[in-house]
């Protein structure tokens, strides 16, 4: 029986491809796949600083612009980096070409700046790549029904890559980045912290969702629901050196994002994410009554401004307080819709804090252990930390403290759960 080729796809952030030497430097990545007899195929996103500075340009031009030609300027960024990929791959003679997301096709809603992506017809680049050629993707946009560019949002190439590896029915979604994997935490607060072999979706997931920066939340969220098995890696780590335990030469491994059975032993706390990106708001002396909070949170929502922790606290005198957080860029949004509703909401004041940290630790150890929050509680007590908000999920628990104690937090958790490195 003939053996199938593996089929990677491998995607290449804008750090990875900043510059003329950094393309050739990917492009020499993808020679050595195709010489170990992989198909592979590749997406890509906008040179560093690009995108920026075509947001920038529309935004000079009209403050109020029109979200489809945003998309016609923007989505430009990642095809130029294509281009040139494909250039450097010929270069070193590979067979490759370029591939726009309108002739994959991508097809996506016509949510223009932050389509999502609805279906992908894989079957010219899996033609494309069973005949030895690699395709070099424009990560980061698709085509509306209507037939006009779209992009997906901010780091929407990780979410390309995912969906382009489930369309092509690819082994393994390779995620090159500045970083070499997925940590217990940001390594440059706690410098004990270490890199995951693997890591569940789920907590992927959650991490993504509270501040890891790694992975985009919707790229892991549709590689939970296809089952892609993501890998997270360096673009910037040739080798390892043999002093960390590595023969010389030897290929730097990076974080698997997999399925729960694939890992054998569940860590009771996986990693600890912090995100700076939070605001509270705090409306006091609220009329007590049902209905309340659907009149607080819907006008919020209509104006698509999500919420994340809310506590609701109730007097005995008819009155209740309500506080919530949102991202630090939405309070003044915020602020203006709870001032439009205050005739119907009726409260007394509100108070709003963007001096605060989101600190959370995940786990699905989480599950079939207890103490995980308690142990969170008694730390941070520990050292004076007082906790403003309190969030929990399956295996998950959030906690909202003073931004001053972010870095203190952290490395006392880490080194609480026993994540430290030896």
């Amino acid at each position: 029986m003939e053996r199938t080729p593996p089929r990677i796809v491998m995607k290449f952030g804008g750090t990875s491809v900043g510059d003329l030497d950094r393309i050739r430097a990917v492009a020499k990545r993808v020679q050595a796949q195709v010489n170990a007899g992989c198909e592979v195929a590749v997406v890509v996103s906008a040179m560093s600083g690009e995108t920026n500075k075509l947001v920038g340009f529309c935004e000079s031009l009209s403050p109020l612009y029109d979200p489809r030609e945003y998309d016609a300027v923007v989505a430009t960024g990642e095809e130029v980096t294509s281009g040139l990929l494909a250039l450097a791959l010929q270069t070193l003679g590979v067979n490759a070409r370029s591939w726009q997301g309108w002739q994959v096709p991508i097809r996506t809603d016509d949510a223009h700046g932050k389509a999502r992506i609805d279906s992908i017809d894989g079957e010219g680049l899996s033609a494309c790549m069973k005949a030895g050629q690699v395709p070099v993707i424009a990560g980061f946009q698709g085509v509306s029904p209507e037939g006009r560019v779209t992009t997906l949002g901010r780091g929407g190439s990780d979410t390309s890559a995912v969906a382009i590896a489930a369309a092509v029915k690819a082994d393994r979604c390779d995620i090159y980045t500045d970083v070499d994997g997925v940590y217990t935490t940001d390594p440059r607060i706690v410098p004990k912290a270490r890199k995951l072999a693997k890591i569940t979706y789920e907590e992927m997931l959650e991490l993504a969702s509270v501040g890891a920066k790694v992975l985009q939340t919707r790229s892991v969220e549709l590689a939970m629901k296809e089952r892609v098995r993501v890998q997270v890696l360096s673009s910037f780590a040739d080798e390892a050196p043999a002093e960390n335990g590595h023969l010389p030469g030897a290929h730097v491994p990076g974080s698997l994002v997999v399925d729960e059975d694939e890992i054998v032993e569940q860590e009771l706390v996986t990693g600890i994410a912090y995100s700076r990106d939070e605001a509270k708001i705090s409306m006091r002396r609220i009329p007590d009554r049902p209905g309340i909070a659907a009149a607080i949170f819907g006008p919020l929502s209509e104006n698509n401004i999500n919420v994340d922790m809310i506590v609701q606290s109730t007097g005995e005198d008819g009155m209740t307080n309500m506080t919530f957080t949102t991202s630090k860029t939405d309070l003044a949004r915020t602020m203006a819709v709870i001032e439009a509703a205050r005739p119907v909401i009726q409260y007394g004041e509100v108070i709003t804090d963007d001096a605060v940290v989101k600190i959370s630790v995940v786990g699905v150890g989480m599950r079939s252990h207890a103490g995980v929050a308690s142990t969170m509680f008694r730390t941070l007590s520990e050292r004076g930390i007082n906790i403003q908000v309190i969030s929990t999920s399956e295996i998950k628990v959030s906690v909202l403290i003073p931004a001053d104690y972010a870095e203190l937090a952290i490395r006392a958790l880490h080194t609480a759960y026993g994540l430290d490195a030896a």
